[in-house]
């Protein structure tokens, strides 16, 4: 009997347009679970999710059949409709163009899985524009700084 075989581990990250900090802790775990029920209802596995009040990690195990693109435009749309719809901001919510993604190991899982859920605190000590070049550089991928993101400020 032939089947498709995998292990495929990404952690997802995006930010709020033009990183303004609108994700607040009194709803954040509203948001988390509802991105966590997205994913899940892709046919994917929700390893950890964690933010701060200008972006968002996770941590998926990824299906071979299941195209990450699609699936973080769905995320993006799905929980700025939520955000909107349950008005949790005074204006309208939207979510940056683009996202990272980077690929780990299996033995990398738990120093991922930690990193994610210990975003506030490391937050404190570095900024997210600090934090997101300081991973393209570690994976090693081509960027243009000023097409990262719609950076403001």
């Amino acid at each position: 009997m032939s089947d498709t075989f995998s292990q495929i581990h990404i952690q997802v990250i995006f930010a709020v347009k033009h990183r303004q900090s609108l994700i607040h802790q009194s709803w954040e775990a509203k948001l988390h679970g509802y991105i966590t029920g997205i994913v899940q209802n892709k046919g994917q596995k929700m390893l950890a999710i964690n933010g701060v009040a200008n972006h968002i990690h996770f941590l998926i195990g990824l299906r071979p059949n299941c195209c990450l693109s699609d699936l973080v435009r769905e995320v993006k749309k799905s929980s700025t409709e939520m955000i909107n719809d349950y008005r949790l901001v005074s204006n309208h919510f939207q979510w940056q163009e683009g996202f990272g993604a980077f690929s780990y190991s299996k033995a990398s899982m738990g120093n991922v899985c930690t990193y994610i859920q210990n975003q506030k605190e490391h937050h404190r000590k570095i900024t997210f524009r600090e934090e997101y070049i300081s991973l393209l550089k570690e994976f090693e991928i081509d960027f243009k700084e000023e097409y990262l993101f719609d950076w403001i400020g």
